[in-house]
């Protein structure tokens, strides 16, 4: 399928294939506000405000088109996105805010940032839709703070809304008020958690809060929240545009639209892929160019670095949606694919994570802050030929009395990653306790 068509699926830019509804401007020319005009931007805006000559659409109108896409969260959960804003109390008397999750962290996934870099105006637009449809007048895109320069061109862009009347007072002439912000983070990962987000945006030291109360009813400063990613908030424009039965028929039941893949890793043109949901995943390892060098594939982490990994003979046989990864034993995730060859050491890879984990934890559960620590030094210590045989069991051990028993998903997090390598891959661990050195004849 060329660009151009409904999905757009193989303009090619450095490695990366970019659809023309979502990422466009690749010279980095056309990301301001006359590019994305004459890629029908705001078009969707105009629509739902009746600005085009049209009747308009009402709020209910908008989120149920929302809801029939069958659109889900692309920043990891894949929670129906037209259910999560059905949830705002419209008739709450007080100030509701909307909030942009752009706060990518997780490793292996650079998405987001691209489509800030790219077309930012998207992002403007689908956050007024969804502002629109949920009765908010305030909204924040908390940006990822070690992607200073997205941040700085997504502020340029929400001059040239403002100018142009999309955003402010009064848009376009209707009675729809919709006031947007940027804001940046400082880099850590623990910020990508919705409500450590918002105890960040506040000022105060970003760590989560219980739940409940969830955020749509107690979230930016105790008011009314929704909270969306970068991606998810990008679809909308097309969807209004278009309908949602059509974005629901470009990707397969429960599973609409097209997804972006950071795919990255043992393969020879990395970077992000944007197809449509249910693609098999043999078909996005070709467009990524196949493996590197020749080589054979050993495993794939399919959702990023907190997704469990799944081993060659399995992903293989998976397509590329919320429903087909977890049956395969993972999750989708926030699409971040890390492609490993046969000479991977999953032990060094394992080690790799955990200590990012351990690093990463904010302190705040104790299950999390001491078994964070206790899974890397146990796999750090297999690594280095120093492990015992009744590590393994240990690991699975310290694994499970992490997941679950914390305030947010990161103890999961950790936790995932070490029982499913154990699981597909114990045999190596085997070897490195018994033998103490690894069993893949070359790690590169």
């Amino acid at each position: 399928m060329k660009a151009g068509t409904s999905s757009g699926l193989e303009t090619c830019f450095h490695g990366r294939h970019l659809s023309p509804q979502i990422l466009l401007g690749l010279d980095g020319k056309n990301w301001g506000l006359s590019g994305y005009v004459a890629r029908d931007g705001y078009q969707a805006l105009r629509k739902i405000l009746g600005a085009d000559g049209g009747p308009g659409m009402t709020p209910e109108q908008v989120i149920a088109e929302v809801k029939l896409s069958a659109l889900r969260g692309r920043g990891g959960a894949g929670f129906p996105t037209g259910l999560k804003w059905s949830f705002m109390p419209r008739q709450f008397p007080g100030q509701k805010y909307l909030v942009c999750n752009s706060d990518e962290g997780e490793p292996g996934t650079f998405k987001d940032r691209d489509i800030l870099r790219f077309n930012p105006h998207i992002v403007i637009e689908g956050m007024a839709i969804a502002a629109y449809a949920m009765g908010i007048s305030v909204g924040y895109n908390y940006i990822h703070g070690e992607i200073f320069e997205d941040y700085e061109r997504f502020e340029e862009a929400l001059e040239e809304a403002r100018a142009a009347g999309f955003l402010g007072n009064n848009i376009l002439g209707s009675s729809f008020s919709f006031q947007l912000h940027a804001s940046h983070g400082f880099g850590a990962y623990i910020c990508g958690e919705e409500t450590a987000l918002l105890e960040s945006l506040e000022g105060k030291k970003g760590q989560p809060r219980f739940k409940p109360p969830f955020p749509a009813s107690y979230g930016l400063y105790g008011k009314p929240t929704t909270i969306n990613n970068t991606e998810t908030f990008a679809a909308v424009p097309w969807i209004i545009r278009n309908g949602g039965q059509a974005y629901l028929e470009v990707g397969k039941p429960n599973n609409g639209g097209t997804k972006i893949y950071s795919v990255s890793g043992d393969v020879a043109l990395p970077g992000n892929y944007e197809v449509p949901m249910g693609t098999p995943f043999s078909k996005l390892l070709a467009l990524a160019g196949g493996m590197r060098g020749g080589r054979a594939l050993k495993a794939v982490i399919p959702g990023g670095s907190s997704a469990p990994v799944l081993p060659a003979d399995i992903v293989m046989d998976c397509t590329m949606d919320y429903d087909s990864i977890a049956k395969a034993g993972s999750m989708l995730g926030s699409g971040a694919v890390i492609v490993l060859n046969d000479t991977r050491c999953m032990v060094k890879s394992l080690q790799r994570l955990s200590y990012f984990y351990q690093h990463e934890s904010c302190g705040q559960c104790t299950p999390c802050r001491e078994g964070t620590g206790w899974l890397y030094r146990m796999v750090h210590r297999i690594e280095n030929g120093q492990g015992r045989a009744e590590d393994l069991e240990l690991l699975n051990s310290v694994s499970d009395n992490i997941a679950g028993r914390t305030i947010c998903a990161l103890g999961d997090a950790a936790a995932m990653p070490v029982k499913s390598f154990i699981k597909h891959f114990r045999a190596e661990f085997e070897h490195h306790i018994e033998h103490k050195t690894c069993m893949v004849p070359a790690y590169v």
